[in-house]
C-alpha cells in the first residue's frame, strides 16, 4: 500500500465518521417527531371543522358507491345523479293549512233562532175548508206550499180561495164551482207553491227565457212559482195580489179546460187566458176572466 494512504475502512471508523453518523441520527429523529406532530395537529383540525352540505353530499356519495367517479352514482331514491355534481333537493311542499271552517249560522233578525232549510221538492198542504163557491159542477181543491218557501199554506189557502169567489172569477160563470177541503179529502186538484226550481222541474221548463219564471198546470196540478207569487211580473201593471189573481185564474182556467188566447186589440184589457208574462201585445194587464159588469174578457184563440 502506497504510503501516506489509510485503508478505507480506517476512514469509515475514525472519530470524523462517528461524529457525522451521529449528527444523521439526530436529524432523522427530528424529522421523525416533527412530521408525527404535523399529522396529530392535521387531524385535529380536521376533526374540529363544521360538516356542511356538501361534506355530507360527497360522504353520502362516497358510502352510496365509493368508487363511482364525480357526477356519477344514484340520489337517495335511486335515480341517476347528472354529470358534473349531485342532483339538487327539490322543495318540499309546505304542509297544506287547514280549510276554515264555516261560520255558525247567524241568528235570523225576525227570529232570534237560526233559519232552518226546508227540504226541496217537498210540500206541507194546508188544512183549511171552506164552502162551495159558484153554481156549476164542484171541483174540490186543495193547496200546498212546498218545504223552506215561507208561505203560510193556510193564508195562502184562503187568498186563493177568494180569488176563485170573486165576482170576476171563473164562478162567475154557472158551469163553474170550487170548494177548499182539509187534509186526507179527496181533491180534483191541487194548488202548489214551488220554488222557481222546483217549478221548473214539475213543468218541464225548456225555454230559456221562461227558466225559474213561468208557471203551469200540469195534469191536475196548478203550479204557482214562488218568485211570482211574491214578486209579480215585470209586465204586469198592477200590484202583486192582482197578479196572484192572473196566476191563479190563468192556470185553474187551463184546468176547467180553457185555451190559451191572445190580445183583442190595443188598449184593451189583455184576457186572463193570455199569456201575459210574454208581453202584452198592446194590451193592458188585466188579471179577471170577466169585467165588474159580468162581460167575459175574451181574445182570439192561440193555437
Amino acid at each position: 500500500m502506497p504510503a501516506g494512504h489509510s485503508t478505507g475502512r480506517s476512514r469509515r471508523d475514525g472519530p470524523r465518521a462517528r461524529r457525522r453518523a451521529e449528527r444523521r441520527r439526530r436529524l432523522r429523529r427530528t424529522i421523525l417527531i416533527g412530521s408525527a406532530a404535523l399529522v396529530a395537529v392535521s387531524a385535529t383540525a380536521y376533526a374540529l371543522l363544521p360538516e356542511d352540505e356538501t361534506t355530507t353530499a360527497a360522504k353520502g356519495r362516497t358510502a352510496a358507491r365509493p368508487d363511482a367517479p364525480d357526477g356519477e352514482g344514484t340520489d337517495a331514491e335511486g335515480n341517476p345523479l347528472p354529470q358534473g355534481g349531485a342532483k339538487s333537493p327539490e322543495a318540499k311542499p309546505s304542509p297544506a293549512a287547514p280549510p276554515p271552517q264555516p261560520a255558525s249560522p247567524s241568528p235570523s233578525p225576525s227570529t232570534g233562532a237560526p233559519a232552518t232549510p226546508g227540504k226541496p221538492g217537498t210540500f206541507a198542504g194546508s188544512t183549511a175548508s171552506g164552502g162551495v163557491q159558484g153554481k156549476g159542477t164542484t171541483r174540490r181543491w186543495r193547496l200546498e206550499v212546498e218545504d223552506g218557501s215561507g208561505i203560510d199554506p193556510e193564508a195562502a189557502a184562503r187568498s186563493v180561495e177568494a180569488i176563485l169567489g170573486d165576482p170576476r172569477g171563473w164562478t162567475k160563470d154557472p158551469r163553474y164551482g170550487f170548494q177548499l177541503v182539509g187534509a186526507d179529502q179527496p181533491v180534483d186538484f191541487t194548488v202548489k207553491i214551488a220554488s222557481p226550481g222546483t217549478t221548473d222541474l214539475l213543468c218541464d221548463v225548456v225555454t230559456p227565457e221562461l227558466i225559474g219564471e213561468t208557471n203551469c198546470r200540469v195534469g191536475h196540478t196548478v203550479v204557482v212559482n214562488l218568485k211570482r207569487w211574491k214578486e209579480g211580473s215585470p209586465q204586469f201593471s198592477g200590484p202583486v195580489e192582482e197578479y196572484r189573481a192572473l196566476i191563479v185564474n190563468h192556470e185553474v182556467g187551463h184546468e176547467i179546460g180553457r185555451g190559451h188566447e191572445g190580445c183583442p186589440g190595443p188598449g184593451k184589457p189583455a184576457p186572463a187566458m193570455m199569456q201575459q208574462i210574454k208581453g202584452l201585445g198592446g194590451c193592458k194587464s188585466n188579471a179577471w176572466p170577466f169585467d165588474a159588469n159580468g162581460t167575459y174578457l175574451s181574445g182570439p184563440p192561440v193555437l
